[in-house]
């Protein structure tokens, strides 16, 4: 057995709950001497980075692009979440157990080397392409506020995200605790205004699918973006003490992100008839939403938008470098996180000012795309956690090179093959029973999932965990 050998955790680490430290080590198991915190502290966690307007955003598509009236929107949006807090729970609650990154759990359905294929897609997704849409989102807010050029405000807020990054752990804690409230104070008070201004018995734009067909494309959206955070979970539930209640975790984390994305994307989809009823019917979703504010409430509604795009960043960044090193990369270095996402940052950066000129083209397309392999991989992650319930782990295996689980990967792989080649329903790829029966929408998430599960069960998983 070859096993790769975690960065000495032990004592010269003298991280514990030092706030302004740089968190050493790359993702090794976290000693009980550094566990600290509460599982209540996991609704801030998840609440902050949620609290922004791409989570407003997947509310205007739910009405504008896919056809719903208000009511079915919020059942859509009511229902995506509910799956993908569900999913964030039962993760978070393995944290603090084992004291790994998500990522590093994933070892164990995956084997260390198929573990690749997952940790490589986490690492685009939110390294990179989450990174630059909240980016660009953050930029564009804080040029319209201040008429100057969002460039210049994209450098300002990827220095402060990777800069949060790179100190790690604590610091990202810490941040998401302090936005927490601003956040919440001015978005829910923006959130009511929108509701009151709204018309819930609007008929919805002319053009969109409509029904059934928008109504799974809306669940597909709102669910591919909640369940976005899911490869993240461990990450910040793995400092907690190791007698922390499982239960108590779950819930926590799942709340928090339930509460914050079902509050912004149910005020997204009220905002489409709020702002047609005042005459905004421009091409800009953000000028539409703080349009329906005066002046001054308007400029703190761009700040808050700001803040919370940074606030989902600096978990983006963090959490896509535990990724990259859950490759099985090896980067000799004793702070090797830290300088990861420092890279993560210079590259984010570069596709962020590419994407300043069209920066809302394709919004739609990625959040399905992160879909198609997220609903895939919880298919496998979380029943290989069924399958493995009441078992003890061995540590050593989750850094075992030698460690194989063939099954994982060729699941994935099947699911989101077979998914989205028969039921991917988007402008770039139409599936064959998407293109011949337009009005299931877009169900790939869905039959991912079940089909890499059962994949998984029939390929040996159940005797390999």
């Amino acid at each position: 057995m070859t096993t790769e050998k975690p960065a000495a955790p032990g004592a010269d680490r003298g991280y514990g709950d030092r706030v302004v430290a740089v968190e050493p080590g790359a993702n090794e198991p976290v000693p009980d001497a550094e566990r600290h915190g509460s599982p209540l502290q996991l609704f801030r966690t998840w609440s902050s980075p949620n609290l922004e307007f791409a989570t407003i955003f997947v509310g205007v598509l739910s009405v504008q692009a896919f056809g719903l009236t208000f009511g079915q929107a919020v059942a859509a949006i009511v229902l995506g979440n509910g799956l993908a807090a569900v999913a964030l729970g039962v993760l978070s609650a393995r944290g603090p157990a084992h004291g790994v990154p998500q990522m590093v759990l994933g070892r164990l359905a995956f084997g260390y080397g198929g573990n690749a294929l997952p940790a490589g897609l986490m690492t685009l997704t939110s390294g990179f392409g989450w990174f630059a849409v909240n980016s660009v989102s953050a930029a564009f807010a804080l040029s319209s506020l201040t008429g100057g050029g969002p460039v210049g405000w994209l450098v300002a807020v990827v220095v402060v995200q990777v800069g949060v990054a790179y100190f790690g752990h604590n610091l990202v804690q810490a941040f998401e605790r302090i936005a927490f409230p601003l956040l919440a104070i001015v978005l829910g008070i923006g959130a009511c205004t929108v509701l009151g201004l709204s018309d819930p018995w609007a008929a919805p734009p002319p053009g969109g699918p409509g029904a059934v067909a928008g109504f799974l494309l809306t669940v597909g959206a709102v669910f591919g973006y909640a369940a976005g955070w899911t490869p993240y979970a461990a990450d910040y539930t793995r400092y907690l003490p190791r007698t922390t209640s499982t239960r108590l975790t779950g819930l926590s984390a799942g709340a928090g992100l339930m509460v914050s994305s079902t509050v912004l994307m149910v005020a997204g989809a009220a905002s489409v008839s709020a702002a047609t009823a005042a005459g905004l019917d421009g091409d800009n979703p953000v000028g539409n939403y703080v349009g329906l504010f005066n002046e001054g409430f308007a400029d703190v509604t761009l700040l808050a938008i700001a803040l919370g795009a940074m606030s989902a960043n600096v978990l983006n960044v963090y959490s896509g470098a535990m990724a990259f090193l859950s490759l099985g990369v090896d980067v000799p270095m004793r702070r090797a996180r830290a300088v990861v996402a420092l890279v993560f940052g210079v590259v984010g950066f570069a596709i962020a000012a590419y994407a300043l000129d069209d920066a809302a083209a394709g919004y739609e397309a990625f959040l399905l795309v992160v879909v198609y392999w997220i609903g895939p991989w919880l298919g496998v992650v979380l029943t290989e956690q069924w399958l493995r319930r009441g078992r003890p782990v061995d540590p050593a295996l989750f850094y075992d090179r030698d460690h194989r689980n063939h099954a994982g990967p060729i699941a994935l792989l099947v699911g989101i093959v077979v998914s989205v080649g028969l039921f991917a329903n988007q402008e770039l790829f139409v599936g064959l029973v998407a293109r011949d029966h337009p009005e299931v929408g877009d169900i790939a998430f869905a039959v991912g999932a079940v089909l890499s599960a059962g994949t998984y069960v029939l390929l040996g998983g159940r005797e390999r965990v």
